[in-house]
């Protein structure tokens, strides 16, 4: 995994996280004494599947994809993370090597913790052991509905529910794809990608130049989703909107 620090716009007072923003101060500053600013740069392999497990990423901004590839065929997304999550979170259960592969969808900067300095760190964090316990529980949730959304839910319906995912994470109005990407990430032939794409374009969802998709209505995109974008949101809300850690 690519680690290089940098000098991104980043303060370790507000990391711009979700997980993070959670802890209390005490407990964020203890933390991000081990904390690396990271580059995610679009189509970087993140982590490799059963490759030794070397970081726990806090994007602040971007998108990295949880991917699965079987045989011969093409890899096939399994779940995307954001600036709501993390990625890497099976080294809270202690996995030294990766179930799972993550490419970077779209690119962005993360806050990353190496594995040995987590390991240290969990013991005199018990927020963000919460935090991400938690969290482990709601990818479990997250990773079942999928299966189902996959065989019970049209290629339209689910790349409605794709795309706003995508602008929730990114809290951006814009952000880059090709359908190719979104072919393999869905699971599906790239014609059926333009078809479902054209087909919100043209109701006036989305609009779709140059490798650009531009929300354009929102409350019509949500009516076009299929019911597992509210049922994530649900799930998220369960799981992380509860009183928070009190800040010293």
């Amino acid at each position: 995994m690519l680690a290089a620090p940098i000098v991104p716009p980043l303060s370790p007072s507000k990391p711009e996280n979700q997980l993070l923003n959670r802890l209390s101060r005490a407990e964020l500053t203890r933390l991000m004494v081990h904390c690396l600013p990271v580059p995610l740069v679009a189509g970087q392999v993140l982590a490799s599947l059963g490759a030794p497990a070397s970081m726990l990423l806090f994007p602040v901004s971007g998108i990295i994809a949880m991917v699965v590839q079987l045989d011969a065929h093409a890899p096939l997304g399994a779940s995307m993370v954001g600036q709501e999550g993390c990625c890497g979170v099976h080294l809270v259960l202690g996995l030294l090597a990766n179930p799972v592969a993550a490419v970077v969808q779209v690119a962005g900067l993360a806050w990353g913790v190496p594995a040995p300095l987590l390991r240290q760190a969990l013991p005199n964090c018990n927020g963000l052991r919460l935090q991400l316990q938690r969290y482990v529980g709601l990818q479990l949730q997250q990773g079942a509905t999928a299966v189902a959304c996959q065989c019970f839910h049209t290629l339209g319906s689910r790349l409605a529910t794709w795309l706003l995912v995508s602008f929730d994470r990114t809290q951006d109005q814009t952000f880059a794809v090709t359908h190719e990407a979104l072919a393999h990430l869905l699971g599906v032939r790239r014609v059926g990608v333009t078809v479902a794409a054209g087909t919100l374009q043209e109701a006036g969802l989305i609009s779709y130049h140059r490798g650009q998709v531009t929300l354009r209505n929102r409350a019509g995109l949500l009516a076009s989703a299929c019911s597992c974008y509210a049922l994530n949101c649900d799930a998220y809300r369960k799981a992380f909107d509860r009183p928070r850690a009190r800040t010293p």
